[in-house]
């Protein structure tokens, strides 16, 4: 497919950028020992895109012959020139940048494009049937588990040579427990930018089925915790959210332009000094994030981009375009769901770097308040400001982790609760690689950090 691509690139004139793309599907549930779901789906084809007059004319294929992909092009630079007669020539420049010429496969390819669906779907039964038994009061169990195999061709007529394979397998594990009518529900899952033995080692996995089953069972008799303005250290599943959520997406620089709370703030103070926040490609950090790639869907290298740097916002997020528009070198932010998307700026993995306290010592300098654990939903909008859910905290008192409690909702403005951080952990975790970012298409990516100590507003009943 490279060869081909490159073939039509060099007989073509202006821009022109051909992204080959083929997905694999896998998922199946798993519910009181049946297969509940079980899904499988393959799509490939050629995203174009043209640049006439500084207007992108984007088109789209399935039909991967010569004469298929060559029709695509001119339907694109059609597209374009249409645009151009419609409402005048463009503005858009492309920034020069670092081009990849890799020929990549990812780790786990071999081994998982080998293994039989069986052999996955007999651990996975058996994991819930481990749930399901798991304690007398568990009522029902689930296990999900959801891969995707990737291959991707990128070639450009301004350098860009490159190929990817890669699969990204994870799993989910629900127990519903209930005892005198009530009901409550504790869930585990992860995701890994690799193999099923990578997969099984992630870190947020150790123990997860016994842990799951316990935590039901103990919220059960658990309360709710008090709400108010708290002193509260967040673990790393909660400052993944966060950076993703409330600050990765303000600092994206189509959200930027559209006037996110970011705009006009490189070089001021957002965050405590204690912070240093990034989004990578590849991250140095903790291994097994999810959202690792050598380079983005506009064939750019990716890098690790400071977002924020002791307290201080450094940067943005960038594709070819805007960064030209800014001034700056791309950062490898351009993505694509699938070939017939156009690529948007999007996050990869996303995090705050870890610090040099401990969360033993953490604790232990609360009087009162809250360990925040198990991120779940929520929603945060261009001004940062922001509600999560957590599906369980623990009560700090007098320097001590206390009592299980139940679900909480976390709510305030981002860049003020990262001015009240006073403590971050040594201690790492990537915690959200199971999921996807939405963004008007669906985008892979992970988050995490270190444990963080801060102030918000903790919701609660009397």
């Amino acid at each position: 497919m490279k060869d081909l691509l490159q073939e039509i690139v060099k007989a073509s004139q202006g821009f022109v950028e051909l992204r080959y793309h083929k997905r694999s599907s896998q998922s199946f549930q798993i519910q009181k020992g049946r297969v509940e779901v079980a899904n499988h789906a393959l799509r490939s084809g050629v995203g174009v895109r043209a640049l006439v007059d500084g207007v992108y004319g984007f088109s789209a294929t399935d039909d991967l012959s010569k004469a298929g992909i060559e029709k695509a092009l001119a339907k694109a630079q059609e597209n374009a020139k249409f645009l151009v007669k419609l409402k005048g020539k463009g503005t858009i420049k492309i920034s020069r940048a670092r081009l990849s010429q890799l020929d990549f496969k990812g780790p786990g390819y071999d081994e998982m494009t080998q293994m039989a669906v069986s052999d996955k779907l007999s651990q996975v039964i058996a994991q819930e049937r481990a749930l399901a038994q798991g304690a007398q009061k568990i009522l029902s169990a689930k296990c999900g588990y959801n891969e995707l195999i990737e291959e991707k061709v990128i070639v450009t007529s301004d350098g860009a040579n490159c190929s990817l394979k890669m699969v990204q397998p994870e799993v989910s594990f629900m127990a519903i427990a209930s005892d005198q009518g009530q009901q409550v529900y504790a869930h585990q899952s992860a995701g890994v930018n690799g193999g099923w033995q990578c997969l099984y080692q992630h870190p947020s996995l150790e123990g997860a089925v016994e842990s799951t089953v316990k935590r039901a069972v103990d919220l059960l008799k658990a309360k709710y915790p008090e709400g108010g303005m708290k002193t509260v250290i967040l673990s790393p599943a909660m400052v993944g959210l966060l950076a993703h959520e409330a600050i990765g997406h303000t600092v994206e620089a189509d959200f930027v332009k559209a006037g996110s709370i970011a705009q006009g703030k490189i070089g001021q103070k957002v965050a405590s000094p204690l912070v240093h926040m990034c989004d990578s490609g590849d991250p140095k950090t903790g291994g097994y994030a999810v959202g690792c790639l050598p380079f983005d869907d506009e064939g750019v290298e990716t890098e690790t981009t400071t977002l924020i740097k002791e307290g201080t916002l450094v940067s943005y997020l960038h594709n070819r375009e805007t960064a030209e528009e800014f001034g700056v070198a791309p950062t490898g932010n351009a993505r694509a769901w699938l070939y017939d998307d156009e690529p948007l700026i999007r996050m990869r993995n996303t995090y705050v770097l870890p610090g040099k306290s401990k969360l033993t010592q953490m604790i232990s300098e609360v009087d009162e308040g809250y360990l925040v654990e198990g991120a779940g939903g929520g929603q945060a909008d261009s001004n940062g400001e922001f509600m999560f859910t957590s599906s369980h905290v623990y009560r700090i008192k007098n320097g001590q982790k206390g009592e299980l409690l139940r679900e909480t909702t976390l709510s305030g403005i981002a860049f003020d609760v990262l001015k009240t951080v006073d403590a971050v952990s040594e201690e790492f975790r990537w915690d959200l690689g199971s999921g996807y970012c939405g963004k008007g298409q669906a985008a892979k990516v992970d988050a995490g950090g270190p444990y963080l100590r801060c102030q918000l507003h903790v919701g609660g009943r009397s």
